[in-house]
């Protein structure tokens, strides 16, 4: 009997001392053969599947289309009020769209609306057309921009998705793709509305993006199926400053996609957030050969460092002056630091900037301060 109570209790213990499984890693599976998850602020990949894969990628080639359009409304060479009008080439698209008659006027607003909301294909082909003057143009800057942004396995042939040989992309350059779009806030007005109309409610627009009605802090983005593609998803949300991009390429359905974008949001939100150190208060800076003794110190702004949630409140902050500083000194100039380590690890810097400006100490400046000394006497 003591032997059995001994066993056991050796056994006990052993288990106590097994390393925990953190149940965030344990429990997320990804079916889709290709996936990504990005930490949108840094860019850091926090998970990925065959992420470098070259694959179709459906609708989701609209994340593209909708930048260089946002592009063009912050340029002002487009503002949502215009009224735009549908060619041949843009009436004649098939797949998901909201039926566009050649010559057929539509506003930029609801042109975005049925892009972004119904995944319309002759809705972003007029966009295109419009911004650059033909898709074929279009697809040029898509492409320059894809270069631009680091998206390396990226061909785009055509603005709306539909299958194309060569139309080719990743999970990873989609979440780039994604990360450039949410810079854009309006973009959330329509991610994240869920029924809509344009033709003054004659044609209705609803999401094709379920995870906006039922995951917490979804923001978008963009779904896309096709057969060529399979099931597609950018998915984006914000949790407390945290901020992911989830990215899943040929999912067998519309509801893996949806299980696979979420399990991911879940892993991501368990794992990781974003730390925002407070500005420190700085103190007044002392100046060599200055007409004024010292300068007041400025921290530019204070960063959002992504740290593991067992890691929180582990970030290191170490303030840096410049050795010397000697007039004369402008308003903006560089004086100083703040550092951020973890672990020994540099994560991020914040410069500290001259208030004033500290005028040199020479002849005139000296004889000027007298004067005025005496004047005031």
């Amino acid at each position: 009997m003591k032997k059995t109570i001994a066993l056991l209790l050796s056994l006990l213990l052993a288990a106590l001392a097994l390393p925990a499984v953190p149940v965030h890693g344990a429990e997320m599976e990804v079916s889709a053969p290709a996936a990504v998850l990005m930490e949108a602020g840094t860019g850091r990949v926090l998970f990925e599947k065959n992420a470098h894969e070259v694959r179709a990628c459906a609708s989701i080639t609209k994340v593209m289309t909708l930048c260089l359009t946002f592009d063009a409304i912050a340029g002002g060479q487009l503002s949502l009020e215009d009224q735009l009008t549908a060619s041949a080439h843009a009436a004649s698209m098939g797949g998901s769209d909201i039926w566009l008659k050649e010559g057929e006027s539509m506003s930029v607003d609801d042109l975005i609306k049925a892009t972004v909301i119904m995944s319309a294909n002759d809705a972003a082909v007029v966009l295109a057309e419009n911004v650059a003057g033909s898709e074929e143009a279009f697809v040029n800057r898509m492409n320059e921009r894809a270069a631009e942004l680091g998206m390396k396995e990226t061909t785009f042939k055509n603005c709306n998705g539909l299958d194309e040989e060569g139309h080719l992309t990743s999970a990873y350059d989609v979440a780039l793709m994604s990360r450039e779009l949410i810079r854009h806030e309006k973009i959330k007005d329509y991610t994240l509305t869920w029924m809509d109309s344009v033709r003054d409610g004659a044609t209705q627009l609803v999401n094709t993006n379920k995870l906006i009605r039922s995951y917490k802090g979804i923001t978008g983005l963009k779904t896309g199926t096709t057969s060529g593609a399979g099931s597609c998803i950018s998915a984006t949300a914000e949790r407390d400053g945290l901020k992911l991009i989830a990215v899943v390429l040929g999912a067998g359905s519309t509801d893996d996609r949806f299980k696979d974008a979420a399990a991911l949001l879940d892993y991501g939100f368990a794992g990781w957030a974003v730390q925002s150190p407070e500005s420190p208060e700085l103190p007044m800076v002392p100046v060599l050969r200055g007409m004024e003794e010292t300068v007041g110190a400025k921290a530019g702004k204070m960063p959002e460092i992504l740290v593991k949630q067992a890691e929180k409140g582990q970030i290191e902050e170490n303030i840096i002056w410049k050795e010397k500083l000697t007039a004369p000194v402008k308003a903006g100039d560089v004086i100083g630091a703040i550092t951020y380590t973890h672990n020994g690890e540099l994560v991020a810097k914040v410069d500290i900037t001259a208030q004033n400006d500290v005028e040199a100490v020479t002849f005139s400046s000296g004889f000027r301060y007298l004067m005025e000394g005496f004047l005031r006497f």
